[in-house]
């Protein structure tokens, strides 16, 4: 199977994002298309554009990209509770029509500000079951018509979406990733998921993950294509490996002066995913190869809690290793983002693909 190669594009009200240039107008228009367009000439497929109330909204972003790009493929996280699965089948159906079928779904359903777009739902069990729903729902309004679901959190009654997604080959729809690592959360990821996404585990963590969620979708009955796998990481790359782990270094030291990256959102905290990355450390600085576990005790958070580090050649050793478990599709990044669009996407991409 071939490799999904995505980047990160950081729609954030302030700049220096974990450690990002800072640089007027980080969030204009302009400045986040030159992101899309380096991604699309250094050899990117595309970009996971975050969600998080209190920050651009990442639809509109996400159709504002895909209108300056040709080949970019925004990978839109969205939040079910903040959307209606109807409202956003239609939307993300009409932005797959507009773009032949560009369109990518990264479906996070960890704590946010709920309150603050009115929102209510906290309870673990219950935000997985309205997820569970949700997925359920958006897969009926893309390949059916007239549809009637009634469920414990949504329901809609002969229901139909137009424009239809793109249809390509085996793709009916907009490719549906997602995130967690919860037992609630694998649940919806082994039944209703396309993609599950891990953030830099060591390769045992995620070889038992990736097994265990085979077995979790053949005891469930799954009813999709099987379940594929990737990888949500930070990689640090430089011309040789010395440079590398120095300038890596040098970037935590700085987050232990309390600069570049802020403590990590309460919420992200709790989750279960996040603090299966916090608890690496324990077992040491570097894991596997060239798995640095450090940013994490001074507020990396999410992808940003452990770097890959090294060489081109190092880096994309590593991945090669999880990709020889089953992962086949990368989520990287690095900042200043910019600059390292062209330097992964010239330096690492090739190898990968090679």
């Amino acid at each position: 199977m071939s490799l999904e190669l995505l980047w990160y594009i950081p729609n954030q009200v302030h700049p220096g994002h974990r450690g990002d240039d800072v640089v007027a107008d980080h969030n204009s228009l302009a400045t986040l298309t030159s992101h899309a367009k380096a991604l699309e000439e250094h050899g990117w497929g595309g970009a996971l554009i975050g969600a998080g109330w209190g920050r651009p909204d990442t639809f509109t972003v996400a159709t504002a990209l895909a209108a300056q790009t040709t080949t970019f493929q925004p990978l839109i996280a969205i939040r079910p509770g903040y959307w209606h699965p109807a409202n956003f089948a239609s939307a993300a159906a009409t932005l797959d029509q507009l773009t032949r079928g560009r369109v990518l779904v990264n479906i996070v359903s960890g704590k946010d500000d709920l309150a603050a777009y009115g929102d209510s739902e906290g309870d673990q069990a219950h935000r997985y079951a309205r997820t569970r729903e949700f997925l359920q729902i958006a897969r009926k309004l893309w390949t059916e018509e007239n549809v009637t679901y009634r469920g414990e959190h949504f329901s809609v009654t002969d229901s139909t979406v137009l424009p239809r997604p793109v249809v390509q080959g085996g793709r009916k729809h907009p490719r549906i990733y997602f995130g967690g690592a919860s037992s609630a959360a694998e649940e919806v990821a082994a039944t209703e998921a396309d993609v599950q996404l891990f953030w830099g585990e060591p390769l045992g963590g995620i070889s038992e993950r990736i097994d265990r969620l085979k077995r979790l979708s053949e005891k469930r009955g799954r009813e999709h294509a099987p379940l594929e796998f990737g990888l949500r990481v930070t990689t640090l790359v430089r011309d040789t490996t010395e440079q590398a782990w120095a300038d890596a270094e040098a970037k935590v030291a700085e987050m232990a002066r309390g600069k570049g990256i802020g403590l990590l959102d309460p919420n992200r905290r709790t989750a279960t995913g996040q603090q299966r990355l916090l608890d690496l450390a324990a077992r040491g600085e570097v894991l596997d190869e060239n798995l640095y576990t450090t940013p994490g005790k001074y507020g990396g958070g999410g992808a940003g809690t452990t770097w890959l580090v090294g060489s081109a050649e190092d880096v994309a050793k590593s991945l090669r290793k999880y990709q020889s478990l089953g992962i086949t599709h990368f989520v990287l990044s690095d900042t200043p983002y910019l600059p390292e669009i062209k330097r992964q996407g010239d330096q690492l991409l090739p190898l990968l693909r090679g």
